[in-house]
């Protein structure tokens, strides 16, 4: 999650995804994926970052 408001914070981008992660923290393991994709969110909207949908994400990306 460090790396996560950092990236925020420096005005970079971050996905969800379990693969990157299997802690929520130091030491605290999550119980299961959504909850990375829960916390996440919370720490963009406190860096000032807005989060996009998948639809949106795809237009940002130019793919279809």
């Amino acid at each position: 999650m460090p790396m996560v408001a950092q990236s925020v914070m420096l005005g970079g981008h971050v996905r969800v995804g379990l693969e990157d992660n299997l802690y929520l923290e130091r030491g605290v393991l999550a119980p299961k994926p959504p909850n990375l994709g829960l916390r996440r969110p919370s720490v963009c909207r406190v860096g000032g970052a807005r989060i996009q949908s998948p639809a949106d994400a795809r237009q940002t990306l130019q793919i279809s």
